[in-house]
């Protein structure tokens, strides 16, 4: 089987375990933009640098002239651009890492792309303290007992009932991204039901 692509975004690096063994391990790594010089320093190179390359070192440009792709469009964040770079390749499993930290209104912004990115691609989103993951109604999500769990609703109007969790949504309109967080997983998979929209689930290492 094929290793998932890793997208490096330009929050903070990761530091624990599981996201640098992703990194460590990836087949290619595609960079979006000025992330690419925590990578270099860190001691890897970039398959890929893809956006508005604005905050690309000089040095950096030059060396890796033969792999930049840039794009100016103003309507998506360097994040989207990456993902549009890959899926313009044929990559659809891809790991995205180092898109949270720093920046707040960055990290919130790329949370909640996830969503969108995953209607054309597999997709999760590995921090230093756990892993968001798009789910579709139905669908088993592997856990195990005991570990924290945090559902959002994207989208306004829609409810959810879960078969699994610790404390157990009934038909829950989850009217802000609060609400359904801080449950914990009952046995070793949960699943959650929805008739419409999209979901994200964080699950806490």
């Amino acid at each position: 089987m094929s290793k998932p692509v890793v997208i490096l975004a330009n929050g903070r690096f990761p530091s624990a375990g599981i996201p640098l063994a992703y990194l460590n391990n990836a087949g290619r790594i595609v960079c979006c933009d000025g992330s690419v010089a925590s990578l270099v320093d860190y001691g890897l190179e970039p398959w890929a640098v893809a956006g508005d390359l604005d905050s690309v070192p000089a040095d950096l440009k030059e060396k890796y002239a033969d792999r930049l792709f840039q794009s100016d469009d103003q309507e998506t964040n360097d994040l989207t651009k990456a993902v549009r770079f890959c899926l313009g390749q044929g990559i659809t499993d891809i790991v995205i890492l180092g898109a949270t930290g720093l920046r707040e209104d960055h990290t919130l912004g790329n949370i909640s792309l996830l969503a969108d990115y995953a209607e054309s691609l597999a997709v999760k989103m590995v921090t230093d303290y756990g892993i968001f993951i798009p789910v579709s109604s139905g669908s088993s999500v592997s856990s195990w007992p005991g570990q924290q769990v945090s559902v959002f609703a994207v989208d306004e109007g829609t409810v959810i009932s879960s078969r699994g969790l610790k404390y157990s949504l009934n038909k829950l309109e989850l009217k802000n991204w609060w609400m359904g967080t801080l449950n914990e997983c009952s046995g070793n998979s949960f699943s959650l039901s929805f008739k419409e929209g999209r979901v994200l689930v964080f699950l806490r290492y």
